[in-house]
């Protein structure tokens, strides 16, 4: 399915505020509520809309140190990515895990409360990754910004 103008209108809106009620939706984007909500099922069902989340406070939360961590494994064997991503998928404080091109062939983004819950993280799971040849973690100073939305 093509998107029309309408179509990414409402998946612009829903990027920034996905609580909003159908109605408050269908204003915002000039539909009728009916319409509004067929479009948004189709969204739905074709894929475009994945999932509705709550995005969480992490220094409320008490995790307010980011760390990015590049992975070099020994080997690119099938079987050591396979290893390597299913095991990098149980870590509770990875957040995200990036197959690289370049001299790193993973990335992670990892939340933790301080260097010393980063070293906790580190000897309790990073270390403990099968295949990992090297590893080399870089602390983010400030978040300048940050946003889920995609372009549309």
């Amino acid at each position: 399915m093509a998107l029309d103008d309408t179509d990414r209108r409402i998946l612009r809106v829903l990027q920034r505020k996905g609580r909003m009620s159908n109605a408050e939706l269908a204003d915002t984007v000039h539909l009728s509520a009916s319409a509004c909500h067929r479009r948004v099922q189709r969204l739905e069902v074709d894929g475009y809309i994945r999932d509705y989340v709550a995005l969480l406070n992490a220094r409320k939360l008490g995790k307010p140190t980011t760390v990015f961590v590049d992975i070099t494994l020994n080997g690119q064997a099938d079987e050591t990515l396979d290893a390597f991503e299913k095991a990098v998928a149980r870590v509770p404080d990875v957040l995200e895990c990036h197959l690289m091109a370049g001299t790193a062939d993973y990335i992670l983004k990892v939340v933790a409360e301080d260097t010393e819950d980063f070293a906790r993280i580190h000897r309790q799971y990073l270390t403990r990754l099968p295949g990992v040849a090297q590893m080399q973690s870089s602390f983010a100073l400030r978040t300048v910004f940050r946003t889920t939305a995609l372009p549309v």
